[in-house]
Parts: structure tokens; sequence; C-alpha cells
């Protein structure tokens, strides 16, 4: 079983109520892909009460198999709009020259 989770930290609102209206209909339509997309066993939104958090919202969904991710990663449902992704660079090594002496 896979379990992939992401966080998501949303635009600022002009109201708390607008932003709270906002994070629901998100909420909403994320759950509802649990009846669209075949490979999901489970999905969870969950909303950010920490205020020392950065975050909004948690997505959380489980998969059989890594392979079944690579299968929802190439296979959004027909009515799905793009997603803007973005790529993250690789972490960087530590330089050993960089290290002070012991």
């Amino acid at each position: 079983m896979i379990r992939h989770i992401v966080m998501f930290k949303l635009r600022e609102f002009q109201t708390p109520a607008e932003k709270q209206a906002k994070m629901q209909e998100i909420k909403d339509k994320l759950e509802a892909l649990i009846n669209k997309i075949d490979v999901l066993k489970m999905i969870r939104v969950d909303f950010n009460c920490n205020p020392a958090e950065t975050w909004d919202i948690i997505l959380t969904t489980e998969l059989p198999t890594r392979t079944m991710s690579k299968t929802l990663n190439s296979s959004p449902p027909k009515s799905a709009k793009p997603l803007k992704t973005h790529r993250f660079p690789k972490p960087m090594k530590p330089n050993p020259q960089e290290r002070s002496p012991k």
C-alpha cells in the first residue's frame, strides 16, 4: 500500500469566511475523486487548525502499489483539467571539501 501526502498553501483571501468556503469547495471536489479514479483506495482531505504551520489543506491518498501511482499520474480522468506542477531540484550532496577539520 502506498500512501501519498500533499500539503497545500492557498493564496490570501479578503476574509476568513472566503478562505473557509474555498477550502470546503476544494475538499468536496478532491473527495469526489474516489468515485472517478479506480486505483484510489482511500482519499482524505483535512484542514490545518495549527496557526504555527504554514499549510492550509492536506490531501492523503492510498494506492495499492507504486505501479498504480504511475498509472494515476499518466491517466487522469477525462474530465480533469490539467494542473500546474512544480518540479523541485534534487537535493544537493554535501561537498567533502567544505567540511571543517576534526
